[in-house]
């Protein structure tokens, strides 16, 4: 569909001789936040990392607006548009805050409202408090909202989050919602890999669950909700 703005078709992935992603496919709408959910070691992040061309796909087909983008470098990827706030948050430990976050930098023409320096520090004061600080000494939260202020920078049509909320206070986890709940408003299309169930099923308009490289569920999050089954045998209780 025209609509769509970010279509995975029938991916298979690998890594070495082991074979990961099993025909996966979902489709991201305009302004909708998608959450990618499944137990963990069943294939979530590596669906991330084969979008992001870190890992390249076997077969199928990766369209951002109708564009396939499967099996292109990530540098490539990233001025297309996508852009990833990956697990773990990969900050770069030994530059300050401020240069963390002009290292992403680009501007894209067709964005309306283009994300700038000052427009993350609006977003996340503390980075701004911050922003001469070397990016390891940080807190936790703190490196993950520069990892999402990075990702921000690419001014991203698509953004891939992969688990924001590992590792986090209950508090800073709230904050991490509330901020992707911001974003999802302003009208970004999102991917949100999470395991934490609650979050994610407050936070996402649809949902695809994934089960040992296969997508086993697809619905609304309110369908979802509804599902017990569903969630007992794929996701376990919450």
């Amino acid at each position: 569909m025209a609509s769509e703005t970010l279509a995975i078709r029938d991916v298979d992935a690998y890594y070495g001789d082991s074979h990961v992603l099993h025909g996966i496919g979902f489709a991201l709408q305009p302004g909708r936040l998608l959450g990618l959910l499944g137990r963990n070691g069943v294939g979530k992040t590596t669906c991330m990392a084969t979008i992001m061309g870190f890992l390249r796909p076997r077969r199928g087909t990766i369209s951002l607006f109708g564009e396939n983008v499967a099996g292109l470098a990530p540098e490539t990827i990233a001025r297309k548009g996508i852009c990833l706030v990956p697990q773990g948050r990969r900050v770069f430990r030994s530059l300050t805050v401020r240069e963390n976050l002009m290292v992403a930098a680009q501007t894209r023409r067709d964005s309306a409202k283009p994300w700038s320096l000052d427009r993350v520090f609006a977003l996340f004061p503390r980075l701004q408090e911050r922003h001469a600080q070397m990016a390891g000494s940080l807190s936790g939260g703190e490196q993950q909202m520069l990892a999402i202020g990075r990702a921000l920078m690419g001014n991203p049509r698509v953004l891939l989050m992969d688990e924001p909320s590992e590792g986090l206070a209950p508090q800073l986890v709230a904050e991490v919602g509330r901020t992707i709940a911001q974003l999802k408003a302003e009208g970004l299309s999102i991917v949100l890999v999470e395991q934490n169930i609650k979050l994610t099923l407050d936070l996402a308009d649809d949902i695809v669950i994934v089960n040992t490289g296969v997508v086993v569920f697809t619905g609304t999050a309110a369908e979802t909700k509804a599902n017990d089954a569903a969630i007992a045998q794929h996701l376990g209780i919450f």
